[in-house]
This record gives structure tokens, C-alpha cells and sequence, in this order.
């Protein structure tokens, strides 16, 4: 794990991250692996195991990281390997009485050709420790521990940062772009005058982490990622952090100083009996549904909690924030690299907050129905009446929480519908490809993805003639874009090409489907042109510097 910085911190810069939590990370990993230089300033020199956070990366962020040669590594390090459960119990105690179980939750099953990745169950902290030690990794990346940015002025060429180091040193650093990653506290926000609009929960919820030796004896129902727990005394949310002794827990209803007085109680209230138990940590929280008005002010962006704050049932709010990155990520370093033209950055909000919006929607209806309504007599009843209370009990978290576990749908599903890079059309049959939608997945006759022979910046997936191939690639090479050419295999065209639906498929680098054809498009310059954001196909994307 990389130490705080002791030399001096760069003059210059090509981008500036403000924020080293995962999305702050990502973006740097997405953009160091593209050869741009960035530094990303990060007031905790280490990586806190106290307070898991998020504990869901779904298919998608499992996706990009495997992209990013990252996701055995990740695997490797996550406490709870996926075959260990895909389960979610609803239950009156972790020792009481089962009331319902949803199964192959969250994406942690494969689903035949469907994703390459499964998702993964893994404390945030895992996460972050992997990410920081892929930007370490890159010589292209720095990591100022220890630090933080206190104020962000620009000018029509450059970004001047002023950073403040933990014995309050200040530094000014200047850069062509900066990401806000700062979280729900952003000083990059403020800066550039963007706020949230929305509004938060008026029901407080208690976190915690806790060490229980032998409570893994006690647990009725199995092993499981999550248990809801519905009973009067501590209706909640708990789930296993490791095979061992280690637990979270979210109490529904709790403020801070009722949590932090009866913690003990609310364990043994979860577990349904006395347990031995240590509390390691606390997070109170409030649940946030809002999203700023504005993600961006000229060469500033904003990304993940600094732009949007959601509830956290259903797993969605890192994950979001992952996808800021990236889309952000690969669109900066094309301008940088004089490829991509101003229209690029000018998408980046277009496409990133209708996503948000809906995944704001989602987890806000998901939150509707927590442990505490499902409160009923009888639960616990070992009568008949206890009988039915577990049936009706049983249907009704069944029918409202089902969309929470099995969201494959929004997390793969998702399309760009309006975008300045994306071209009108390309609707293609259903489950084939479609413009502004994630690339359909399959694996190979040699057992390889699809995705991992698409290129890092546009690809050609093609079953077309030559002179269609030709037309594309001639008008890459007039623009400057780089451009693989992926010839699928001749055995399998038939296959494939029913799968996509077309002949010819522009892949973005963000695996997003940027066109689709079965002959060659009527202007490919104009195509290649609108793909990569010049609205003036014959000057420089790239920024001017001091």
C-alpha cells in the first residue's frame, strides 16, 4: 500500500482528481491506463477498515475492472468469494424463523453468455485498496496522500488548484481538467456554485460493524449475503463481512445516540439471543435522494457522491459513481490525446444523468419497504396463526422487494437515448445490439469474452465485406482516431451475427454500442465525426497549454 507523499507535488498537470475514494481511483486508473498524467488528492493517507460502506459491485463495475486487469485481483482479496452465497433470507432473527429467500441475488450467477463477470460481494475498503494500488502501479498516475484541495480557479486554458497538505502547507497545482470526487462535502462542488437539489429521508438509520466469536453457530437459515430482520425489537439489515466473526449491520429507525447506547441490545435483538459481541465501529446515516443541478463548469466535472446521492438498497450508489468515471475517464483522455473534440466532454452529462436519475428513482423504491413495514403479529408463532403471518408475510416480500435483488435489467440494460455522440436509430431486434447500449456479450469457441478483444479506444466488430471494413477504417485514419478491427471468426459469423443483429458494430470504449449496419454508412467521415464530439472535424481537440 502506497505512503503519503513527501516530495513536492507536480506544477502541472493534465488532470486533477480531488477525492481517492473508489470513483476518484477509477477515474485515475481509466485515465492512466490511456497515458494521460494525473494526480489525485486524498486527505486519508490510509484506507480505513472501519466502516464497510458499500458492499455490492455489480456486474457492470466488475465489467471495467476486468478491463482493467483488475477483477482476480479484486476476487482475491474480497472476503466472501461468490461461491459462498447468493442468497437473501428475510427472517424474525438470525436464529428465528425464515419468512422468505430470494436466490442468485445481485448478479452473483452467471447467466450463460450474459456477462463475463459475475458480481462480487466486498467491503468497500477492498475496493479502494486495490484500486489505490492499480494508480500506484501506473507511471503515469501520483497519488498525494495526506492532502486535500481547498479552492479551484479556472480560466478559459487551465484549472489552478490550491492543495493543502496535513501540516497545512499549500501547493498550487495547475491542470487542464479537474474531477470532483470529494463526496456529499464537495469543495469542488461549492467552487464551482453547483448544489444538490432533492430531498433526504426523515428516518435515521444506525450502522455499525461488529466481532460476535460463534454467532456463525446460531445462524438458522445458512449462509446468505444479507438477512432482513422483522421483529418489533430490531428491525434491520445484517450481513456477514467474512466467514469468520465479523459483521455489519444497519438498525432501520435509529438515531445516533439511541444506536450508540443500545448497540449490544440491538445485536442480540438481530441475533435472537444473547450473543458475545464487540462493536468495532459506528456510521449513523440518513438516507439522500438528490443530484446537483450541474455536473459540470467548463474544464471542472463532478463525479459519483459529488454529483449524486442515492439510498443504498439495491447496491447502486458505487457503482453509479464507477460509471461517472469511466464514461468520464475515456472521454478525457481522448480529447487530451487530440482525438476526441469538445462535444465529448459536452456528452458526459447528457448520458451520465438520465442514469442517475433512474437509479435514484429505483433505490428510492426500494427503500419503501423496509424491515419495519413488514412488521406483523404472530411472526414468531409456532401456531397456525404463526403460519399464515409467515405466508402473508412471506408474498408480500416477494412481490415488493424482488426488483432490489434482481435488477440485471437497469444495472446491463441501460441506453443512451440522447447524446450529442450518438447517432439516431439503431434499433436493432430484441436482445440484439442497439446504439447507446451496452455491447450484447458472448463468449468464444476458445472460451474467450467478446469484450476482451475490443480495443481501447473504437472498435470495428465486423462480419462485413472488405470495402465496408475499408470505408471505416479509411475515415479513423483521416480523423486520427485510433480504430481496432476485430474480424470475428468465420465459423461462428452466423451465431454472432444474430447475437448483434448487424454485420458492421461500432463499439465505444465504455463497451457502449456507437453504430450499427449491415453495409457501410452513407458518410463515415460525418459518423467517425459525431462519434468522437468535433463539431469542427478540422481543428485540434486537444486544449491549448501554458
Amino acid at each position: 500500500m502506497p505512503s503519503a507523499d513527501a516530495e513536492p507535488l507536480p506544477r502541472h498537470v493534465r488532470v486533477l482528481i480531488a477525492g481517492g475514494g473508489p470513483v476518484g481511483l477509477a477515474a485515475a486508473v481509466e485515465l492512466g491506463r490511456r497515458g494521460v498524467d494525473c494526480l489525485v488528492v486524498e486527505p486519508r493517507v490510509t484506507v480505513s477498515r472501519a466502516r464497510p460502506r458499500c458492499k455490492t459491485l455489480n456486474v457492470r463495475t466488475m465489467e471495467h475492472l476486468r478491463r482493467w486487469g483488475l477483477a482476480e485481483r479484486l476476487r482475491a482479496r474480497a472476503p466472501l468469494p461468490t461461491s459462498w452465497a447468493q442468497d437473501v433470507v428475510f427472517c424474525t432473527s438470525l436464529t428465528g424463523r425464515e419468512l422468505s429467500r430470494f436466490r442468485g441475488v445481485l448478479g452473483l450467477v452467471p447467466e450463460g453468455d450474459r456477462f463475463p463477470e459475475v458480481g462480487q460481494q466486498a467491503p468497500q475498503y477492498v475496493l479502494e485498496e486495490v484500486l489505490r494500488d492499480a494508480v500506484d502501479e501506473l507511471g503515469t498516475c501520483r497519488l498525494a496522500l495526506g492532502s486535500k484541495v481547498t479552492c479551484v480557479d479556472q480560466d478559459d486554458d487551465l484549472v489552478s488548484v490550491t492543495v493543502e497538505d496535513r501540516l497545512g502547507d499549500r501547493s498550487s497545482v495547475t491542470a487542464d481538467y479537474v474531477i470532483g470526487c470529494d463526496g456529499p462535502r464537495s469543495v469542488v462542488r461549492e467552487q464551482i456554485n453547483s448544489r444538490y437539489l432533492g430531498g433526504k429521508s426523515l428516518s435515521p438509520n444506525f450502522g455499525m460493524v461488529f466481532e460476535s466469536p460463534g454467532l456463525w453457530e446460531h445462524v438458522r437459515h445458512g449462509p446468505a449475503v444479507q438477512y432482513w430482520v422483522v421483529n418489533p425489537t430490531a428491525p434491520a439489515l445484517v450481513g456477514p463481512l467474512d466467514r469468520a466473526n465479523t459483521w455489519w449491520a444497519i438498525a432501520f429507525g435509529v438515531d445516533r445516540e439511541t444506536g450508540e447506547r443500545e448497540a449490544r441490545h440491538i445485536i442480540d435483538a438481530v441475533a435472537g439471543r444473547h450473543v458475545r459481541a464487540k462493536v468495532l465501529s459506528t456510521d449513523p446515516w440518513t438516507a439522500r435522494m438528490q443530484i446537483v443541478d450541474r455536473m459540470r463548469r467548463r474544464r471542472v466535472f463532478l463525479a459519483g457522491d459529488a454529483a449524486h446521492l442515492n439510498p443504498p438498497f439495491g447496491g447502486h450508489g458505487l457503482n453509479t459513481g464507477i460509471a461517472d468515471a469511466v464514461d468520464l475517464g475515456w472521454k478525457l483522455a481522448a480529447v487530451l490525446g487530440g482525438w476526441g473534440g469538445p462535444g465529448l466532454l459536452d456528452s458526459y452529462e447528457d448520458e451520465r444523468r438520465p442514469v442517475q436519475e433512474r437509479v435514484i428513482r429505483e433505490a428510492t423504491a426500494n427503500m419503501r419497504v423496509l424491515s419495519t413495514e413488514l412488521l406483523a403479529a404472530n411472526l414468531d408463532a409456532a401456531d397456525e396463526a404463526g403460519a399464515e403471518a409467515r405466508r402473508a408475510a412471506g408474498a408480500r416480500i416477494q412481490e415488493t422487494k424482488k426488483a432490489e435483488f434482481h435488477a440485471l435489467d437497469l444495472v446491463l440494460g441501460l441506453r443512451i437515448t440522447a447524446s450529442p455522440i450518438v447517432p439516431a436509430g439503431g434499433d436493432g431486434p430484441e436482445g440484439a445490439a442497439r446504439t447507446g447500449a451496452r455491447l450484447p456479450h458472448v463468449f468464444l469457441d476458445d472460451g474467450r469474452s467478446l469484450y476482451d478483444l475490443l480495443g481501447d479506444h473504437l472498435t470495428l466488430l465486423t462480419f462485413g465485406d472488405w470495402a465496408s471494413e475499408t470505408a471505416i477504417e479509411e475515415a479513423a485514419r483521416l480523423r486520427g482516431v485510433p480504430l481496432t478491427v476485430v474480424r470475428l471468426p468465420e465459423s461462428a459469423r452466423t451465431d454472432y451475427a444474430e447475437l448483434l443483429g448487424s454485420r458492421l458494430v461500432l463499439v465505444r470504449p465504455d463497451q457502449v454500442v456507437g453504430w450499427l449496419g449491415n453495409t457501410a454508412p452513407e458518410d463515415a467521415l460525418a459518423l467517425v465525426d459525431t462519434l468522437v464530439g468535433r463539431a469542427n472535424p478540422g481543428g485540434s481537440a486537444a486544449p491549448r497549454r501554458a
